[in-house]
């Protein structure tokens, strides 16, 4: 039923959700569920139920989003902006209150994490702003209720619930000075005019969007994010996009593990490539973990204290989706120890190497990530996450060229994928 084109392009129309980035099967499980609930028997039928329904439509989209946050998620992040707020108040003379805008702010997690960052850096009440914009509102109201499980808090360094949050029932409640400092509403960056009487922004975070659109939309939404972030501001996103903005005219403001970029105002933006993949999921940052020393030839810092073992697919399978679900915990220490344990007893396969090579990318080892990525595309030239994030890196450093080339690699690969499926 729910393969029907006509609900993907229903959620690609209201929140650009680009089916190509999550797969059809995550868009599916949201239509089948809705389809029961509403005692649809047919596709027809549940299509005629959602196209009459608005609570139907914010019932579909409500069940194709599944919130994945915590507080303090990217940690340097908020550190990195509470100092940069500092010096932005001294730059306007206090004449103002510092505006901060999070968007998508899902449950909440990440605007309040703002306001607890500038709070502990000796910031004023009056002196700063935070709002948070979500297009769910349920995810706005759960924000609201500002009330927290176990799970909304992860990371070595917690200290901040005792601070700001005390004991209820089986979760935390959130702080009224915390609250104070936020205001919350519903909204959807693909709308043009969002916030358009408002003033600027000092500080925009807007973190893990962009991979999940097209490249229409990216544009689209980040002529709106552009149009909201002060021209001396800072635009916080996600680590995987860092090349998108680039390409759009940004550069990184040179703070590791930050993910900050702001205007660059002498260089014009470069073209869009022709291809953008379906993005790994990210991991978070780990705060003092060592990243091992650069590898210079291909496995050879890889200790095999046993003949490399045979797998099935299935059990490959397993053991990659284990990699996988570490990373989006935000288990980067994990995550690797499971793929160099994978690389120990199994012949390597290049998805691991492509795994180690995203979590050095984002840990801020750039040399260790090519090396990794360079592996990667050894096993299976054609690997398109390989091609891209290599390309990105590739891109930062000024290498137009060879960044140009692996992303034509990339688009060859996806078309001949294409050919292949449609056999």
């Amino acid at each position: 039923m729910s393969s029907d084109q006509r609900f993907f392009d229903f959620l690609k129309e209201r929140i650009g959700l680009d089916v190509t980035s999550v797969g059809p099967a995550i868009i599916e499980r949201a239509v089948r569920q809705r389809s029961t609930a509403s005692n649809a028997l047919t596709a027809d039928e549940y299509w005629h139920t959602l196209q009459g329904s608005r609570d139907e439509q914010q019932a579909l989209i409500e069940a194709v989003i599944v919130p994945e946050t915590w507080f303090f998620r990217y940690p340097e992040s908020f550190a990195t902006l509470a100092k940069l707020a500092s010096k932005r108040l001294a730059e306007i003379n206090n004449m103002r209150a510092l505006r901060i805008l999070s968007l998508p702010c899902s449950t909440g997690e990440e605007p309040y994490s703002i306001a607890m960052a500038l709070l502990d850096a000796g910031l004023k009440p009056h002196q700063f702003k935070v709002e948070g914009m979500d297009v769910s509102p349920l995810s706005v109201e759960k924000a609201r209720r500002a009330l927290y499980g176990k799970n909304s808090f992860r990371g070595q360094d917690i200290a901040f619930r005792d601070r700001y949050f005390t004991a209820e029932n089986d979760g935390y409640r959130l702080s009224s000075r915390v609250l104070d400092q936020v205001r919350l509403q519903v909204g959807n960056l693909l709308d043009p005019a969002l916030l358009a009487h408002e003033p600027p922004y000092d500080f925009v975070f807007c973190r893990n969007l962009l991979i999940y659109f097209d490249q229409p939309t990216q544009t689209q939404v980040f002529e709106v994010l552009k149009r909201l972030t002060h021209v001396d501001g800072v635009l916080f996103i996600g680590p995987a996009e860092g090349s998108l903005l680039g390409r759009f005219g940004m550069r990184s403001i040179g703070i590791p593990q930050s993910f900050a970029f702001n205007r660059q105002h002498e260089a014009q933006p470069e073209p869009l490539p022709t291809f953008v993949p379906a993005p790994l999921p990210v991991p978070q940052v780990v705060r003092n973990v060592l990243p091992p020393p650069v590898i210079k030839r291909p496995f050879a810092s890889i200790p095999r204290t046993a003949p490399a073992a045979k797998t099935s697919d299935s059990e490959t399978a397993t053991l990659l989706a284990n990699i996988a679900a570490l990373a989006n915990e935000g288990k980067s220490a994990e995550a690797r120890a499971a793929c160099e344990s994978y690389l120990r007893s199994h012949e390597p396969v290049a998805q691991v190497f492509c795994w180690l090579g995203l979590l050095s990318d984002v840990a801020g080892s750039v040399l260790e990530a090519q090396g990794f990525y360079r592996k990667a595309l050894y096993l299976e030239p054609q690997h398109p996450d390989a091609l891209m994030h290599l390309a990105a890196l590739l891109q930062s450093q000024g290498d137009s060229v060879g960044a140009r080339r692996l992303q034509d690699r990339a688009a060859r690969s996806e078309r001949a994928a294409d050919s292949e499926r449609k056999r």
